[in-house]
C-alpha cells in the first residue's frame, strides 16, 4: 500500500488541480469517483445524465432533437415547475423548453455553456395582445412594454408575465432544484418583479428570486428566454462538479477539501470510501 500511496501522492497534485481548475472534457481514469455534472458549464462533461421527455404534464420542448439531458435534479426542477404552473393557472398554452445539454455533455452548436448538463434554455410563457394563452413557438424578443413582433404579417404577441412569474417562483422555492442563475434582460425582470410585488409575494421569496435574475455582461441580453442554471449539490462538487458563478448564501455550503492520510487518498482517487467499505 505505501508504493501505491508514493504513486498516488506523485499523481494527486494533478489529479486534484485538474479537480480544481475544471480542465476537462471527461471524466479521468485517474478518478473514476468524479461523475455527474463534471467540470464548468463552459468546460466539462456530463454522466449518469436524465432525459427531458418530449412532453410532460404543462410542458413540451421546442424541438425534437438529442440536446435533452441535464443533471437529474435539472430535469426534476423543469417537471415540477411547469406541473404547478399548470395546476395554479389552468388552461394556458404549455411551458416550452430549448436546448439542454447533449447527452455525455460537452461543447454543442451556439453555446458557450450547457457542458455539464446545468444549463437549460426556457422559453417564457406568452399570450396575445388580447389574453388569450398561446403557445411560444420561437425566441421571441421582448421590449420594455413586454410586447414582440411574432411574424411577417406584423402580429405581435406579449409576455405572459402572470404565468412567468409562477415559473419563477417555482424554481425559487424548489429547495432540491438549487437554482443558481435565471439569466434574462433587465426589463423583463422589472415586470416579473412588478407583478410580484403586486400579488403580495413573500419578501424573502422574491429577494432570492431578485439575485437570481440577472442579465449577463458578457453575452446577449437574453429578451427573449430564460438561461436556467443550477448550483453544484456538496455531494456533486466533490464528485467533480465545479464554478458557475456566485453561490448565494441559501444554497448548501461546498464543501472543505480534507486532511488525508495515504490510505484515504488513495481510497478518493480510486473510487473507493475513506473507511476502506465500498
Amino acid at each position: 500500500m505505501r508504493s501505491i500511496a508514493a504513486a498516488v501522492r506523485f499523481i494527486a497534485p494533478a489529479a486534484l488541480g485538474i479537480a480544481a481548475s475544471a480542465c476537462w472534457n471527461a471524466p479521468t481514469p485517474l478518478a473514476p469517483s468524479l461523475r455527474g455534472s463534471v467540470g464548468l458549464p463552459h468546460d466539462g462533461a456530463l454522466t449518469d445524465a436524465a432525459a427531458l421527455p418530449q412532453q410532460g404534464d404543462g410542458y413540451e420542448r421546442l424541438r425534437s432533437d438529442s440536446i435533452r439531458y441535464g443533471n437529474p435534479r435539472l430535469i426534476r426542477a423543469i417537471e415540477a415547475a411547469a406541473k404547478q404552473v399548470s395546476a395554479r393557472l389552468p388552461g394556458g398554452a404549455p411551458l416550452v423548453v430549448a436546448d439542454l445539454s447533449a447527452q455525455r455533455g460537452g461543447r454543442i452548436d451556439g453555446h458557450r455553456s450547457h457542458r455539464t448538463g446545468r444549463d437549460a434554455d426556457i422559453l417564457f410563457y406568452v399570450r396575445t395582445p388580447d389574453g388569450r394563452s398561446v403557445k411560444n413557438t420561437g425566441f421571441f424578443q421582448f421590449g420594455a412594454d413586454g410586447l414582440a413582433p411574432a411574424g411577417r404579417d406584423h402580429s405581435y404577441v406579449m409576455i405572459d408575465v402572470a404565468r412567468t412569474w409562477l415559473l419563477v417562483e417555482a424554481l425559487t422555492a424548489d429547495s432540491d432544484a438549487l437554482v443558481q442563475w435565471l439569466f434574462v434582460a433587465r426589463w423583463l425582470e422589472a415586470l416579473l418583479v412588478e407583478h410580484a410585488l403586486a400579488s403580495g409575494v413573500d419578501e424573502e421569496l422574491l429577494k432570492r428570486a431578485q439575485y437570481m435574475m440577472r442579465q449577463p455582461s458578457d453575452s446577449f441580453s437574453h429578451d427573449d428566454h430564460f438561461h436556467m442554471r443550477i448550483a453544484c449539490a456538496p455531494d456533486e462538487a466533490v464528485a467533480g462538479c465545479s464554478g458557475g458563478g456566485h453561490h448565494w448564501s441559501w444554497l448548501p455550503k461546498p464543501p472543505s477539501a480534507p486532511n488525508l492520510s495515504d490510505d484515504e487518498l488513495v481510497a478518493l482517487l480510486m473510487g473507493g470510501s475513506q473507511d476502506g467499505q465500498p
